[in-house]
């Protein structure tokens, strides 16, 4: 039996009490099974929910999402993961079932966006999931089932306030959705748009084959986007995001931002950043950050050179012996930083 109301802890901000969630002549579409839920909690549990059940639907594999402030930071598919990306995504020591696998991709996408996250999953959240969220910080899950020893294994994190939500699989919204807006109430229809090998008919390059890899992986950044505070841009490759650029005024921001996280997944992957070695007692997160500043310091010393390179380059006339070796030296240190 699903709730009529439930009160939140307040709504977006502490100061904004009383807040309550309710549907409008139904029944909510969800179960509380652990945890006290709030406002932005419902709002990436929702969003959520709808991206991953759509990217199930298009391409027929489980998928995962991790939300931060109603926007993806990653989604992805349940795809078996490379011995390296087990590495980068710090999951080497653990078995990975297919919603496992979806969620430790999704989260991988970028793990610093991801520290605090919501996690929603299109299948049964199993024990493999649980085992892997259980050492992450994350704020909730969103699911249509969930395996007993899992449920056991979620609710006993953040010292038992971790929000479990169970969402009605076969729930289908009203055609029309509703807004207040400063004691203004706006009515639309819908998005309901299909994000699906449809939508990919209309070719506007020249290239106008599309491989089967490149169509799952379209799917998954239009839909991903479709759950993206707009303007937006995604970056996607095997089945997942890898660099989302959210809610900028500027899409010309949007796109710096979403291909400067594809440069970071790409660069976590090098055996320089694979070799970094801490502490047993460092923490997960620690670590992640200080990957994180290691590759923006060393791809802002690489452009910093290049830059050097080509002012030297066109301003060396003369061929001069010290000319020649300053631009040597520049070359140089620019090989080592890879």
């Amino acid at each position: 039996m699903m709730n009529d109301e439930i009160l939140l802890r307040y709504g977006c901000n502490p100061h904004q009490v009383p807040a309550r969630v309710f549907a409008r002549n139904a029944h909510l579409p969800f179960k509380v099974l652990n945890g006290s839920v709030g406002y932005i909690n419902l709002l990436d549990a929702l969003n959520s929910w709808q991206l991953v059940r759509e990217l199930q639907n298009a391409t027929g594999q489980v998928a995962a999402a991790s939300f931060k402030h109603v926007s993806p930071t990653g989604a992805a598919l349940g795809l078996p993961l490379s011995d390296t990306l087990r590495k980068v995504y710090r999951l080497e020591d653990l078995e990975l079932s297919a919603i496992a696998n979806a969620y430790g991709r999704a989260r991988g996408t970028d793990r610093v966006c991801s520290f605090g996250d919501w996690a929603a999953v299109s299948d049964t959240a199993d024990v493999s999931l649980a085992k892997l969220l259980q050492r992450e910080v994350s704020d909730g899950i969103i699911a249509p089932a969930y395996e007993p020893e899992a449920l056991a294994i979620l609710s006993k994190k953040k010292q038992g306030a971790y929000v479990i939500l169970q969402i009605d699989a076969d729930y289908a919204p009203p055609a029309l959705e509703v807004r207040d807006v400063f004691g203004v109430t706006l009515e639309q229809k819908r998005n309901d748009a299909e994000m699906d090998a449809g939508i990919l008919k209309t070719t506007l390059t020249q290239r106008r084959g599309w491989p089967a890899s490149a169509q799952r992986d379209a799917i998954v950044a239009l839909t991903t986007l479709k759950y993206t505070q707009s303007n937006s841009v995604c970056v996607a490759i095997d089945g997942q995001t890898i660099g989302i650029g959210a809610g900028q005024q500027s899409r010309i921001h949007c796109t710096e931002i979403a291909c400067s996280k594809a440069d970071n997944w790409y660069l976590r992957q090098s055996p320089r950043a694979l070799e970094l070695n801490f502490k047993p007692e460092v923490p997960r997160p620690d670590r992640d950050n200080a990957v994180d500043n290691y590759l923006r310091s060393a791809v802002t010393v690489r452009l910093q050179i290049q830059t050097d390179i080509s002012r030297f380059a066109t301003q060396l006339t003369g061929r001069s012996e010290a000319g020649l070796l300053s631009l040597c030296s520049l070359v140089a240190r620019a090989a080592t930083i890879r």
